[in-house]
């Protein structure tokens, strides 16, 4: 599926090929059907080789090191099979199973870019159960699941596996939290152990690093099951790294993209507009197949809705390890004082983050190093 940008024109010197046109991101509208939505709990291929032997930590911050050492343990309590031979989940197995003493889930307690999600990744790998029985998603994700499935085949669907992981535990929609707090407690009587990282509640100015009482309070009756594992340390992404690459120019982005296979190219406003049109559950389908970002004319955002859907879209990209080639204002003056001050503070510093990594990764295409 390809579109040419209408602000986008054939750049002079473009070799004439059958369809020389990049992609549009624009120009896609993808439908995800339930089925594949189960089949994706699985760690995104940024993850897929993150194990707790490559785990980095910061040998400033104690924290990191005890956190693999608690997180490994845990993994190690959870193997056992789960299936029958034929490879089907037994439903009704658990019931004449003891319950394992102690906690059944863990909370891994952070700031961004302290690694959460590697090591929530790395227990994804580390626990010793075949993938069927083992889901990893993001909060978003795990609300579209029960969107598409119904609260009890979720349930239904969830409660034969041995390890659920939730990435991005969101607390600031009191219904979608009420919603799956009351799935997890289902899945806790029916023995499956729990993994998640959260984050801040609105509101919190000034307390975006850590959220554990939060994340406690707003799970009500399972905060027993869980024991909080607090993650100290800065951004690796800007740990030694070189600051944020300054954006192209218009013709250089129009250029890359029209030279590179699997290249997208959009206008930034035009896009914007567009994610409001696709639900975010929908994002990672939206980057099927798109090897480069390439945007033009990045600007400030306008409003706190688009924010928190190109957020999204920021976590998808990185997770695919999509690099974002761009022109207009450099990504740390994306959102507004106002924004970075208020209550999804959090979120958007991690989009800044992630979309600077990304950024860098743009260097590496064929091209962009060229004036």
């Amino acid at each position: 599926m390809s579109s040419s940008p209408a602000s986008s024109p054939v750049p002079a010197g473009a070799s004439p090929i059958a369809d020389p046109s990049p992609l549009s991101l624009c120009a896609r509208e993808p439908h995800v059907p339930a089925d594949r939505l189960v089949a994706e709990m699985v760690p995104p291929p940024r993850f897929q080789s993150a194990r707790f032997e490559t785990y980095v930590p910061d040998s400033g911050q104690p924290s990191q090191g005890e956190a693999v050492e608690v997180l490994s343990g845990f993994a190690g309590t959870l193997g056992g099979a789960h299936a029958t031979g034929s490879g089907k989940r037994r439903w009704f197995a658990r019931k004449a199973e003891a319950k394992p003493a102690g906690p059944r889930g863990v909370y891994l307690d952070g700031g961004y870019g302290v690694g959460k999600t590697h090591l929530l990744a790395s227990l994804w790998h580390a626990t010793p159960a075949e993938p069927a029985l083992k889901a990893f998603g993001t909060f978003v994700e795990l609300t579209n699941l029960v969107g598409a499935l119904g609260f009890q085949q979720t349930v239904q669907t969830l409660s034969g596996h041995r390890l659920l992981c939730i990435d991005e535990f969101e607390l600031d929609d009191p219904g979608d939290t009420v919603l799956v707090s009351s799935l997890l407690g289902k899945l806790v009587d029916a023995g499956v152990a729990l993994a998640a990282t959260s984050n801040t509640l609105p509101g919190k100015l000034g307390e975006g690093r850590f959220a554990a009482a939060d994340f406690m309070r707003e799970i009500q009756g399972l905060s027993a099951h869980f024991r909080a594992l607090r993650i100290d340390g800065e951004d690796y992404r800007h740990r030694g790294l070189p600051e944020a690459p300054p954006p192209y120019g218009d013709e250089q982005v129009t250029k890359v993209a029209y030279a590179t296979d699997g290249a997208s190219l959009d206008d930034f406003p035009h896009l914007l507009e567009h994610l409001a049109k696709v639900h975010p559950s929908r994002y990672g389908a939206l980057t099927d197949g798109v090897r480069a970002v390439c945007l033009t004319g990045v600007t400030p955002v306008p409003d706190q809705s688009t924010a928190l859907r190109l957020v999204v879209l920021a976590d998808r990209l990185y997770d695919r390890e999509v690099p974002v080639l761009a022109s207009g204002v450099p990504f740390d003056r994306l959102f507004s004082e106002e924004m970075l001050n208020g209550g999804y503070r959090k979120k958007y510093f991690r989009a800044i983050s992630r979309l600077t990594a990304l950024a860098r990764d743009s260097r590496k295409i064929p091209g962009a190093q060229e004036g």
